[in-house]
């Protein structure tokens, strides 16, 4: 028996033992990305992902794509992994090498950066040996922390150099998903009814059996459906097409070849010198649909019917939110596919109409995108694209430098600052300014020297506001609010304040002091002139421009989401705001969903995203689409298309503002978690970012208790504001169980917290 408890004691000596070593090493990075690009080992087949490795190109016969990396000296990152709280990266050690075999040495002929003291995981320079092109590389990556704990290397990543390198953003290939039905009904004698669930871009497969050498099956396909059948008039631009397919006796499988549509692939059609943007060989042209009619054939089986779904690279797995309203939980579902299924063309488009990169649909696209998936490359690469092809509104121009702040933010990566920064600078538009302090296109500075500085290849721009305009296309209402257009442009002026600061902030980031200082000024010169001459303090409103009294839903949604209205001028603004519901397209209801949650109307934000109204989003399911519209309903904009990601504001209007998920340093090296919840009882979210998962959950007793989880992910830290549960200003806070104070702030306690799963219960 002694000798029982002798053996008991030494296992137990033995499991501490090894449990202090497991202890004290910390977890091996993981996702390591190459400017900005994390699967970059991956090769593809005519849009496959498969089996080929790095080492094996050039040695098969298929027609292969990869994501190549075309920096001379690219950007490394990757995820710091721990379990601890609180923890924070303190230093790193990158080897690089020229095949795998040495890193399983922990050899490198590239680079070996030694340890270097730095908390950086996002954007680290590589500063080895000369790169050259068409050349395979591989490297791996290990951390220590502010535990003292050192971590493994991490998996090896390659990459492979492209061709030339001329520093271009790294993009992935598009990528072919081969799709099945969801459900297959038998209409009539002969004729099959095939529904794949959601609409898709992509092309369509069939295997048919027949024993006629003359037949020909005629194949239907379509976005919408009438009386249960596939709309053959669907109107606007919702699309519908249909083909002739000579079959052969036995069975064979057959590719529709779709047909390419006259205005989306004529590249000699030409908006401000942009032209669409065409598919690659290795897809073939595409079209969007959801149903599939297949008649005078035999009914073929669900395996018999593949739709093709061709996207850019998107992992489903890496969002997710549910709440308690089940209208909420559908519009988000959405407004994150329609992310996924717009994708199609490698560059953020307007629809499957034009197919044209614009810039104010391009900053809807990105934040959305970046809220629903660990994804970049495109939201950098399409915003690159349009500073030199840049499209004819005054607007989206200028929208274009806030897109490329909120990459900035979201990544970690300045790279794109650096190298446009005279572009950024100049699609201000502060050489169209007048000596009221503001700017206008109608005064005579719009010379051929300015539109060349800023790439406008036409001869004219004009302000948009919101499209439609009142009248166009058809007699449409229009989406303005019947704003009055004036020499001096209330929402132009606006966005041109915001790019002013946003200037301003990517100056100092570069450590261009003097031209910080310069942009303040001048972005707070600007702050003052247009409260001075826009703002109504009788009404408590602003204009919609200098020479007019007329105050419309733009001229004030605005000025409040981008930081000009005064604290004392808030409530009666957004009072105005209230009262004008959705007086807006589903481009603008981005700028209003960010004014009506800055100004912390949560409410109200809450009842726009969940109205079904025919102005609202769940309007677009009720019509039977899956995918968001370019209009609230075709009644207001008679041309629309059914696939338009301009319309998926709420895609980052959930993770960013109700559920309040926001990068308050680049790289989300500082996150604030901000729910506003109003009404809402339960939420809970997996939202994606450079450093890895968030996820916040919350429930919610309005008026008496708000309890929240949150994990942050490793190498960051968090401001949590926690909303007050009543209106005294009153509160017991536990943070994981231990009794804090914080500071109030507004409707809110406002606490700070490290990495690592944490617990809140304010009351």
């Amino acid at each position: 028996m002694q000798e029982i408890r002798n053996t008991m004691k030494r296992l137990i000596l033995i499991f501490k033992a090894l449990s202090c070593a497991i202890i004290l090493v910390a977890q091996a990075p993981s996702h390591l990305t190459t400017d900005l690009i994390e699967h970059t080992d991956r090769v593809f087949l005519d849009g496959y992902p498969s089996t080929v490795t790095l080492a094996e190109l050039g040695k098969t016969v298929e027609r292969y794509q990869i994501a190549e990396i075309r920096s001379v000296k690219p950007h490394l990152g990757w995820v710091v992994n721990s379990e601890r709280q609180n923890t924070l990266q303190t230093a790193y050690r990158v080897l690089m090498a020229s095949s795998p075999e040495l890193l399983a040495i922990d050899s490198a002929d590239v680079w070996d950066s030694g340890r270097v003291e730095s908390d950086n995981s996002v954007a680290v320079l590589f500063t080895g040996k000369l790169l050259k092109p068409s050349t395979n590389y591989y490297w791996k990556v290990k951390i220590w922390d502010n535990h003292g704990l050192e971590s493994a290397f991490s998996a090896v990543r390659g990459f492979r150099t492209a061709a030339t390198l001329d520093n271009a953003t790294a993009r992935y290939p598009l990528q072919v998903s081969d799709e099945y039905p969801v459900a297959i009904k038998q209409l009539a004698d002969r004729l099959t009814f095939i529904d794949f669930g959601k609409a898709a871009f992509g092309r369509l497969q069939l295997t048919l059996t027949t024993d006629s050498e003359t037949d020909t099956v005629i194949v239907r396909l379509g976005e919408k459906l009438k009386d249960g059948r596939i709309d053959r008039n669907p109107g606007a631009t919702i699309r519908y097409s249909e083909y002739k397919l000579p079959v052969t006796a036995g069975t064979h499988t057959y590719a529709v070849k779709i047909r390419p549509d006259a205005r989306n692939t004529n590249t000699a059609e030409n908006v401000s010198g942009v032209k669409p943007m065409l598919m690659p060989d290795y897809t073939g042209e595409v079209t969007p649909f959801r149903y599939c009619e297949v008649e005078n054939c035999d009914a073929p089986t669900a395996t018999q019917v593949v739709r093709r779904m061709v996207h850019y690279w998107f992992n489903d797995a890496a969002s997710a939110f549910h709440s308690s309203d089940s209208v909420l939980n559908q519009v988000w579902d959405l407004c994150k596919y329609s992310i996924k299924a717009t994708s199609f063309t490698g560059t953020y488009i307007d629809g499957d109409r034009e197919r044209i990169p614009y810039e104010g649909d391009a900053y809807i696209n990105m934040l959305s995108h970046y809220g629903v998936d660990r994804e970049y490359s495109i939201g950098r690469h399409s915003c690159e694209y349009m500073i030199e092809y840049p499209t004819w509104p005054t607007d989206e121009m200028l929208t274009l430098v806030l897109a490329a702040w909120a990459d900035y933010l979201y990544t970690g990566n300045a790279v794109s600052l650096r190298r446009y920064y005279e572009d950024w600078k100049n699609k201000t538009m502060l050489a169209l300014r007048e000596s009221n302090g503001l700017i206008s296109i109608y005064t005579g500075k719009v010379t051929p020297e300015f539109l060349n500085m800023i790439h406008f290849k036409e001869y004219r721009i004009d302000d948009l506001v919101d499209w439609p305009h009142p009248g166009g296309f058809g007699g449409v209402m229009g989406e303005t609010d019947n704003f009055v257009f004036t020499d001096y442009n209330t929402v132009v002026n606006a966005l041109h304040y915001r790019t002013l600061v946003v200037v301003a902030m990517m100056a100092k980031t570069l450590g261009y002091t003097a031209e910080y200082e310069y942009y303040t000024r001048e972005a707070e010169y600007v702050k003052r002139q247009f409260n001075r001459l826009l703002f109504d303090a009788k009404r408590g409103v602003y204009k919609d421009g200098v020479a007019t009294d007329h105050a419309s839903l733009h001229a004030n949604m605005y000025p409040l989401a981008l930081g000009l209205v005064e604290d004392k001028n808030v409530a009666s603004v957004g009072a105005f705001i209230r009262s004008r519901g959705m007086a807006c397209s589903v481009y603008s209801a981005q700028q209003l969903l960010d004014a009506v949650y800055d100004s912390e109307d949560a409410e109200y934000g809450l009842q726009l995203l969940t109205s079904t109204s025919d102005r609202s989003w769940y309007n677009m399911l009720r019509a039977g689409s899956t995918i968001t519209f370019e209009a609230w309903d075709t009644k207001y904009k008679l041309n629309q298309d059914w696939n338009h990601a301009w319309g998926a504001a709420p895609a980052n209007i959930i993770p960013r503002k109700l559920m309040g998920i926001e990068p308050l340093e680049p790289g989300f090296r500082r996150i604030r978690i901000k729910p506003q919840p109003a009404s809402l009882r339960h939420a809970e979210i997996l939202t994606p970012s450079i450093r890895g998962d968030i996820r916040v959950s919350f429930d919610n007793q309005t008026g008496e208790s708000f309890a929240m989880t949150a994990e942050i992910p490793a190498n960051a830290v968090a401001e949590v504001w926690l909303p007050l549960p009543t209106s005294s200003g009153k509160y017991t806070l536990t943070v994981d169980g231990v009794a804090v104070k914080g500071k109030i702030m507004s409707k809110f306690v406002v606490i700070e917290v490290g990495s690592g799963k944490h617990s809140f219960d304010i009351r």
